[in-house]
């Protein structure tokens, strides 16, 4: 009978033993799959401007400065899709059609705090006085002046489209910021201004030179591709109407 009762009590605590590893190896498996998910996304490379965009643009680009007599060597594209914490200002040479150099730019903070980096995943736009918002479209680089910001350096933008014809009465220009870092911060973002693009100390002294040395008004386009549309129930992909910038 004791036997009998010390053998019941063996199996039980053996079935607890097994029970208690099956536990321990049930959550170490699922630690290993959170850790790898982790560790996938930690080694995530950054979005970057994408080369064949920038392409299309230029060439876009080069269209319209023939046909308005801006200058045809060098345009500048800012991708505002792009997070802010990457590179998404290029200075486009036409002649080499290639980058001739890229760096960090700040976006509008809108209804956030300024200098924070509250929407620089998701910015918002407007043309709007008193928004706060960066301005899509194309605009005219005009004349250098002195600016209290960065390396006292500033050109005045003129909006050439419904989409930024604004930016002279808001005062947008084109200016560094000693807040803009020189390399890339992403998953961090640019400190956000009132929507001037701000660039680094640096990329302004290079971009400053070039200009200086310009016989006639420069581009910039500034820009936000939209997200590729979804697919609708029929499997048809639903169309939908330019946004400002786009084209």
């Amino acid at each position: 009978m004791h036997q009998d009762s010390f053998i019941v009590i063996k199996m039980r605590f053996v079935g607890l033993q097994i029970k208690n590893l099956l536990q321990l190896k049930f959550k170490a498996f699922f630690l290993l799959i959170f850790f790898g998910i982790y560790c996938i996304k930690a080694k995530a490379s950054p979005p970057r401007l994408d080369i064949r965009q920038l392409k299309i643009k230029a060439k876009q680009s080069l269209a319209f400065c023939r046909q308005r007599g801006f200058n045809t060597r060098y345009c500048i594209l800012i991708d505002m899709s792009l997070p802010s914490g990457v590179k998404r200002f290029a200075v486009w040479d036409f002649k080499k059609n290639d980058t001739l150099l890229t760096g960090l730019v700040s976006h509008g903070c809108g209804r956030n705090p300024w200098s924070g980096v509250w929407s620089k995943d998701k910015p918002a736009f407007s043309n709007q006085d008193g928004s706060h918002c960066t301005a899509l479209g194309k605009y005219q680089v005009d004349g250098r002046a002195y600016s209290a910001w960065g390396i006292h350096v500033k050109y005045y933008l003129t909006g050439l489209e419904r989409t930024n014809n604004n930016a002279l009465a808001r005062q947008i220009v084109f200016h560094s910021w000693e807040h803009v870092a020189e390399a890339e911060v992403y998953p961090n973002g640019t400190p956000e201004g009132w929507g001037c693009p701000a660039v680094s100390n640096h990329t302004m002294k290079v971009v400053d030179a070039l200009l200086r040395k310009q016989q006639k008004h420069l581009l910039m386009w500034v820009y936000a591709p939209p997200a590729p549309p979804k697919p609708s129930p029929e499997g048809r992909a639903l169309r939908k109407s330019p946004q400002p910038g786009e084209i």
